[in-house]
């Protein structure tokens, strides 16, 4: 089993409780309150920018070429989860402009910057791996024809062209970790950051 997979199947509790998460299910099932729907692509636009310097930090600090196109790559992909937030905001009347980061959204950016700033690559892409990897399973666990209003978030992640993007993050991962203490924290950290930004959307 490579290093990726040793992680999420570690940590499949979490994902469990994500799946479980009345936010999570209220998507699967179309009954979430739109209001909430429009205030989680807020503070999921406001992450995604952190998320991309964090990329752009791992890209800055590579150490061979193949690292650096890896990242380059990603980052690209960043772009394009930005650009259908946009059409998101335009289709829902959703003002991105000036948005108050939530305590949740913070601690989550706060903690991919200040890793992606001190910490060696591996460790880097450990942070970063489960908001890709859990976006894909959730994509293709729920069904966009139960979905309502939501069937085209649903059927964004679980695009197969998603996938291939979280398999490139796990590849880098197998590719320049190795099971430790610091990547397993990293990784564990981040997904129960993930449970506290669906909840924190819920409870907004």
């Amino acid at each position: 089993m490579t290093l990726a997979a040793r992680l999420w199947a570690d940590n499949s509790d979490v994902v469990a409780e994500v799946l479980a998460h009345p936010f999570v299910r209220g998507i699967g099932d179309g009954s979430l309150d739109r209001r909430k729907f429009a205030g989680y692509l807020a503070q999921d636009a406001f992450y995604l920018e952190s998320f991309a310097r964090a990329y752009a930090f791992g890209l800055a600090r590579s150490t061979d070429t193949e690292t650096l196109l890896t990242f380059a790559e990603l980052l690209n992909g960043v772009r394009e989860e930005l650009k259908l937030h946009s059409s998101y905001a335009a289709a829902w009347d959703i003002d991105m402009a000036g948005v108050q980061p939530a305590d949740a959204t913070l601690t989550y950016c706060e903690f991919l910057l200040a890793t992606a700033a001190t910490a060696d690559v591996a460790v880097i892409c450990a942070a970063m791996t489960p908001c890709m990897r859990l976006y894909a399973h959730i994509g293709t666990t729920l069904n966009p024809d139960t979905a309502g209003p939501y069937a085209d978030w649903v059927r964004t992640y679980a695009d197969p062209e998603f996938d291939e993007v979280a398999a490139v993050l796990e590849n880098l991962l197998d590719r320049l970790g190795e099971d430790s203490p610091a990547i397993r924290s990293a990784y564990r950290r981040a997904m129960r950051l993930e449970l506290a930004f669906f909840d924190s959307a819920w409870r907004a």
